[in-house]
Protein backbone atom coordinates (compact mmCIF):
# COMPACT_ATOMS: atom_id res chain seq x y z
CA UNK A 1 0.00 0.00 0.00
CA UNK A 2 0.99 3.37 -0.77
CA UNK A 3 -0.21 6.95 -0.10
CA UNK A 4 0.60 10.40 -1.65
CA UNK A 5 -0.15 13.71 0.03
CA UNK A 6 1.00 17.53 -0.11
CA UNK A 7 3.77 18.41 2.17
CA UNK A 8 1.23 20.66 3.62
CA UNK A 9 -2.52 20.05 4.68
CA UNK A 10 -4.95 21.71 2.24
CA UNK A 11 -7.22 24.09 3.56
CA UNK A 12 -11.09 23.02 3.25
CA UNK A 13 -12.72 25.15 1.58
CA UNK A 14 -16.16 25.10 0.81
CA UNK A 15 -16.02 27.05 -2.11
CA UNK A 16 -14.01 23.84 -4.22
CA UNK A 17 -15.59 20.44 -1.97
CA UNK A 18 -18.53 19.85 0.05
CA UNK A 19 -16.96 17.08 1.09
CA UNK A 20 -14.26 18.99 2.80
CA UNK A 21 -16.50 20.96 4.59
CA UNK A 22 -18.09 18.30 6.50
CA UNK A 23 -15.74 18.95 9.26
CA UNK A 24 -17.55 22.18 9.60
CA UNK A 25 -19.58 23.10 12.17
CA UNK A 26 -21.91 24.42 10.29
CA UNK A 27 -23.19 22.14 8.22
CA UNK A 28 -26.96 21.49 8.42
CA UNK A 29 -27.24 17.85 9.21
CA UNK A 30 -29.57 16.78 6.48
CA UNK A 31 -26.32 16.35 4.57
CA UNK A 32 -26.08 12.79 5.97
CA UNK A 33 -30.25 12.13 4.35
CA UNK A 34 -27.75 11.92 0.86
CA UNK A 35 -24.81 9.63 2.06
CA UNK A 36 -25.61 6.60 -0.71
CA UNK A 37 -25.92 3.22 1.63
CA UNK A 38 -23.90 -0.28 0.97
CA UNK A 39 -27.38 -1.03 -1.38
CA UNK A 40 -26.68 1.47 -3.70
CA UNK A 41 -22.96 1.51 -3.44
CA UNK A 42 -23.05 -2.28 -4.61
CA UNK A 43 -25.32 -1.60 -7.68
CA UNK A 44 -22.82 1.26 -8.84
CA UNK A 45 -20.11 -1.81 -9.04
CA UNK A 46 -21.95 -3.88 -10.56
CA UNK A 47 -22.71 -1.65 -13.07
CA UNK A 48 -19.47 -2.36 -14.53
CA UNK A 49 -20.01 -5.58 -14.89
CA UNK A 50 -20.82 -6.04 -18.38
CA UNK A 51 -17.49 -4.84 -19.54
CA UNK A 52 -14.01 -6.67 -18.81
CA UNK A 53 -12.96 -7.31 -15.79
CA UNK A 54 -10.82 -4.32 -14.65
CA UNK A 55 -7.26 -4.92 -13.08
CA UNK A 56 -7.14 -1.47 -11.75
CA UNK A 57 -9.32 0.74 -10.50
CA UNK A 58 -9.07 4.71 -9.30
CA UNK A 59 -12.59 6.24 -7.30
CA UNK A 60 -11.82 9.97 -7.67
CA UNK A 61 -13.45 11.77 -4.65
CA UNK A 62 -13.23 8.59 -2.43
CA UNK A 63 -13.68 10.01 0.80
CA UNK A 64 -13.11 7.40 3.68
CA UNK A 65 -13.12 4.70 1.21
CA UNK A 66 -16.59 3.63 0.99
CA UNK A 67 -16.95 2.61 -1.99
CA UNK A 68 -14.09 0.99 -2.94
CA UNK A 69 -14.95 -0.89 0.13
CA UNK A 70 -18.33 -2.27 -0.91
CA UNK A 71 -16.92 -2.85 -4.31
CA UNK A 72 -14.24 -5.25 -3.79
CA UNK A 73 -17.63 -7.68 -3.09
CA UNK A 74 -18.13 -7.38 -6.49
CA UNK A 75 -14.29 -7.38 -7.84
CA UNK A 76 -12.37 -9.24 -5.05
CA UNK A 77 -9.67 -9.23 -7.63
CA UNK A 78 -8.94 -5.68 -8.26
CA UNK A 79 -6.79 -3.17 -7.40
CA UNK A 80 -8.88 0.05 -6.08
CA UNK A 81 -7.12 3.46 -5.17
CA UNK A 82 -8.48 6.47 -4.21
CA UNK A 83 -8.26 10.02 -4.62
CA UNK A 84 -9.56 12.49 -2.45
CA UNK A 85 -8.93 16.42 -1.60
CA UNK A 86 -8.85 15.24 2.39
CA UNK A 87 -6.85 13.66 4.28
CA UNK A 88 -9.94 10.83 4.87
CA UNK A 89 -8.05 8.99 2.12
CA UNK A 90 -5.47 8.34 3.91
CA UNK A 91 -7.77 6.31 6.44
CA UNK A 92 -9.12 4.46 4.28
CA UNK A 93 -5.36 3.24 2.94
CA UNK A 94 -4.73 2.36 6.77
CA UNK A 95 -8.01 0.57 6.75
CA UNK A 96 -7.45 -1.08 4.14
CA UNK A 97 -10.21 -0.39 2.18
CA UNK A 98 -7.64 1.20 -1.28
CA UNK A 99 -4.08 -0.05 -2.24
CA UNK A 100 -3.02 3.80 -2.85
CA UNK A 101 -4.09 6.79 -1.43
CA UNK A 102 -4.00 10.37 -3.45
CA UNK A 103 -4.59 13.29 -1.43
CA UNK A 104 -5.28 16.31 -3.67
CA UNK A 105 -6.86 17.11 -6.76
CA UNK A 106 -6.77 15.01 -10.19
CA UNK A 107 -6.40 17.96 -12.21
CA UNK A 108 -3.11 18.55 -10.18
CA UNK A 109 -0.82 17.62 -13.46
CA UNK A 110 1.92 16.28 -10.09
CA UNK A 111 -0.92 13.66 -9.60
CA UNK A 112 -2.04 13.36 -13.50
CA UNK A 113 0.97 12.66 -14.45
CA UNK A 114 2.13 9.98 -12.08
CA UNK A 115 -1.23 8.34 -13.14
CA UNK A 116 -1.58 8.62 -16.50
CA UNK A 117 -2.89 5.49 -18.42
CA UNK A 118 -3.19 3.81 -15.27
CA UNK A 119 -6.54 2.55 -14.58
CA UNK A 120 -9.07 0.26 -16.01
CA UNK A 121 -12.08 2.10 -14.82
CA UNK A 122 -12.35 5.98 -12.46
CA UNK A 123 -15.43 6.57 -11.14
CA UNK A 124 -16.58 10.00 -10.06
CA UNK A 125 -19.88 9.76 -7.97
CA UNK A 126 -21.37 12.84 -6.91
CA UNK A 127 -18.44 14.36 -7.18
CA UNK A 128 -18.26 17.11 -10.80
CA UNK A 129 -20.96 19.09 -9.29
CA UNK A 130 -18.20 20.49 -6.44
CA UNK A 131 -15.40 20.91 -9.52
CA UNK A 132 -14.64 24.52 -9.80
CA UNK A 133 -14.03 22.86 -13.39
CA UNK A 134 -15.98 20.14 -14.86
CA UNK A 135 -14.13 19.84 -18.18
CA UNK A 136 -10.87 19.94 -16.70
CA UNK A 137 -11.79 17.34 -14.21
CA UNK A 138 -13.06 15.27 -17.10
CA UNK A 139 -9.87 15.56 -19.27
CA UNK A 140 -7.68 14.67 -16.11
CA UNK A 141 -10.14 11.18 -15.43
CA UNK A 142 -9.64 10.42 -19.21
CA UNK A 143 -5.57 11.26 -19.02
CA UNK A 144 -5.76 8.45 -16.03
CA UNK A 145 -7.39 5.92 -18.22
CA UNK A 146 -5.71 3.57 -20.28
CA UNK A 147 -7.38 2.74 -24.02
CA UNK A 148 -10.56 1.10 -23.61
CA UNK A 149 -10.96 2.28 -20.47
CA UNK A 150 -14.54 3.44 -18.74
CA UNK A 151 -15.58 6.66 -16.88
CA UNK A 152 -18.32 5.86 -14.40
CA UNK A 153 -19.93 9.13 -13.49
CA UNK A 154 -22.87 9.93 -11.71
CA UNK A 155 -24.41 13.20 -10.85
CA UNK A 156 -27.20 15.19 -9.63
CA UNK A 157 -30.24 15.56 -12.04
CA UNK A 158 -30.85 19.32 -12.57
CA UNK A 159 -33.95 18.87 -14.41
CA UNK A 160 -35.49 16.31 -12.01
CA UNK A 161 -39.07 17.18 -10.50
CA UNK A 162 -37.89 18.00 -7.18
CA UNK A 163 -35.26 20.72 -8.68
CA UNK A 164 -38.59 22.48 -10.52
CA UNK A 165 -40.94 21.74 -7.19
CA UNK A 166 -38.51 22.83 -4.65
CA UNK A 167 -36.41 25.47 -6.39
CA UNK A 168 -33.53 26.87 -4.41
CA UNK A 169 -34.60 24.81 -1.34
CA UNK A 170 -33.46 21.30 -3.39
CA UNK A 171 -30.78 20.46 -2.08
CA UNK A 172 -27.94 20.40 -5.16
CA UNK A 173 -29.05 23.99 -5.09
CA UNK A 174 -27.17 24.94 -2.65
CA UNK A 175 -24.24 26.38 -2.26
CA UNK A 176 -21.71 26.69 -1.40
CA UNK A 177 -20.75 22.91 -2.25
CA UNK A 178 -22.37 22.76 -5.85
CA UNK A 179 -20.94 24.68 -8.09
CA UNK A 180 -22.00 23.12 -11.77
CA UNK A 181 -25.31 20.59 -12.19
CA UNK A 182 -24.79 19.40 -15.84
CA UNK A 183 -27.63 18.11 -17.42
CA UNK A 184 -27.18 14.26 -19.05
CA UNK A 185 -27.26 15.75 -22.45
CA UNK A 186 -24.42 18.62 -22.22
CA UNK A 187 -22.17 15.56 -19.89
CA UNK A 188 -22.77 13.40 -23.07
CA UNK A 189 -21.47 16.08 -25.76
CA UNK A 190 -18.59 16.56 -23.42
CA UNK A 191 -17.86 12.94 -23.22
CA UNK A 192 -18.37 12.57 -26.83
CA UNK A 193 -16.26 15.62 -28.00
CA UNK A 194 -13.45 14.18 -26.37
CA UNK A 195 -13.33 11.06 -28.18
CA UNK A 196 -15.46 8.49 -26.05
CA UNK A 197 -18.69 6.58 -26.58
CA UNK A 198 -21.33 6.39 -24.24
CA UNK A 199 -22.41 3.35 -23.52
CA UNK A 200 -24.68 4.06 -20.91
CA UNK A 201 -27.34 6.54 -19.76
CA UNK A 202 -29.34 5.30 -16.32
CA UNK A 203 -31.74 7.72 -14.64
CA UNK A 204 -33.25 4.55 -12.65
CA UNK A 205 -30.03 3.16 -10.37
CA UNK A 206 -28.66 6.73 -9.42
CA UNK A 207 -31.90 8.11 -7.88
CA UNK A 208 -31.78 8.46 -4.40
CA UNK A 209 -34.66 9.07 -2.49
CA UNK A 210 -34.08 11.93 -0.13
CA UNK A 211 -35.03 15.60 -1.58
CA UNK A 212 -38.39 16.36 0.89
CA UNK A 213 -36.46 14.95 3.56
CA UNK A 214 -33.19 16.89 2.70
CA UNK A 215 -35.04 20.45 2.04
CA UNK A 216 -37.08 20.10 5.31
CA UNK A 217 -34.09 19.58 7.32
CA UNK A 218 -32.40 22.42 5.67
CA UNK A 219 -35.33 24.90 6.13
CA UNK A 220 -35.67 23.62 9.71
CA UNK A 221 -31.94 24.30 10.26
CA UNK A 222 -32.62 27.76 8.97
CA UNK A 223 -35.35 28.81 10.60
CA UNK A 224 -34.98 26.90 14.32
CA UNK A 225 -31.59 27.43 16.22
CA UNK A 226 -30.00 24.13 17.51
CA UNK A 227 -31.17 21.91 19.28
CA UNK A 228 -34.45 23.24 18.63
CA UNK A 229 -34.04 21.99 14.83
CA UNK A 230 -34.44 18.80 16.40
CA UNK A 231 -37.79 19.33 17.49
CA UNK A 232 -38.78 19.11 13.42
CA UNK A 233 -37.88 15.64 13.12
CA UNK A 234 -41.28 14.15 12.97
CA UNK A 235 -42.15 16.56 9.77
CA UNK A 236 -38.34 15.29 8.38
CA UNK A 237 -39.73 11.72 8.52
CA UNK A 238 -42.56 12.50 7.23
CA UNK A 239 -40.78 14.14 4.54
CA UNK A 240 -38.66 10.91 4.46
CA UNK A 241 -41.68 8.18 4.00
CA UNK A 242 -43.07 10.46 1.11
CA UNK A 243 -39.67 10.27 -0.29
CA UNK A 244 -39.44 6.94 -0.45
CA UNK A 245 -43.22 6.13 -1.57
CA UNK A 246 -42.39 8.39 -4.45
CA UNK A 247 -39.21 6.92 -5.27
CA UNK A 248 -40.78 3.86 -7.34
CA UNK A 249 -41.89 5.93 -9.74
CA UNK A 250 -39.40 8.47 -10.36
CA UNK A 251 -37.09 6.02 -11.03
CA UNK A 252 -38.90 5.21 -13.98
CA UNK A 253 -38.87 8.58 -15.17
CA UNK A 254 -36.06 11.10 -16.33
CA UNK A 255 -37.09 12.87 -14.13
CA UNK A 256 -35.35 11.00 -11.23
CA UNK A 257 -32.89 13.21 -8.99
CA UNK A 258 -29.70 12.03 -10.12
CA UNK A 259 -28.59 9.76 -13.22
CA UNK A 260 -25.79 8.05 -14.11
CA UNK A 261 -23.41 7.76 -17.36
CA UNK A 262 -20.60 5.15 -18.58
CA UNK A 263 -18.30 6.32 -21.46
CA UNK A 264 -15.43 4.30 -22.95
CA UNK A 265 -12.38 5.77 -23.71
CA UNK A 266 -11.53 4.99 -27.20
CA UNK A 267 -8.34 4.41 -28.57
CA UNK A 268 -6.74 6.75 -30.93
Amino acid sequence: MTATAPAERPETACAFTLAACREHTFVPRHLGLTRRGPRHLRAAARAALGFPEPESWLDVGTGYGRFPETAKEVFPYTAFDGLDPSHRVLQARVAERVEEAHVGHLTDPRITDRLRARYDVVSMFRHLEHAPDPLAELRAALAVLRPGGHLILELPNSRCLFAALLGPAWVPHSRPGHLHLLPADALREALESHGCTVVMTDHRAAHLPYDLAATTSLILSRLLPSPLDRLGAPLVALAWTLDHLLAPVLRRTPRSNAYRIIARKEPR
